[in-house]
């Protein structure tokens, strides 16, 4: 932040006892300067992604939702458009100890696809082919969930 100093000469008329000051109106704040709304309006979303996704669903899928699960990982979804394929990979913020994690996917036409365990790390990467229909994916780490989110495309 840019701190802005203003000379101002200030006025000082005593009359009858009562103290008045006055300062030139170029001696406020500039009407540039940062306001909490301002600061607020810019501020990240807070649904970015707590963890990064890992490139677990491999070359030529692109990330096109995420969800979180408090502070402890993220949910991925991806799709990569040359093969029709949507992935799911639930990845934790700080990999360490074995915890219980899942990744699933599922479509009408191409099922359900889980990967489900304790892992340090992630869960899945789990695969279906469903190019233009309606997907329904979700993850959790430990006790925490995704819930199932759906994603039509």
């Amino acid at each position: 932040m840019k701190l802005v100093r203003h000379a101002a000469t200030v006025a000082v008329v005593v009359t009858g006892g009562a103290l008045a000051l006055a300062a030139p109106a170029s001696a406020s704040a500039p009407s540039s300067a940062p306001t909490a709304a301002r600061s607020a309006a810019v501020a990240a979303p807070s649904e970015a992604p707590v963890a990064k996704y890992n490139g677990a669903c491999g070359a030529g899928h692109k990330v096109i939702d995420s969800a979180n699960m408090e502070n402890l990982g993220t949910t991925f979804l991806t799709y990569n458009k040359t093969t029709g394929e949507n992935c799911v990979v639930t990845v934790r913020t700080k990999p360490g100890a074995p915890v219980k994690m899942f990744a699933r996917l599922s479509s009408k036409t191409g099922g359900t696809a889980t990967d489900s365990g304790q892992f340090t790390t992630y869960a899945g990467p789990v695969y279906i082919e469903a190019p233009g229909e309606c997907v329904t994916w979700e993850g959790g780490i430990s006790t925490y969930s995704t819930k199932g989110t759906g994603h039509c495309g």
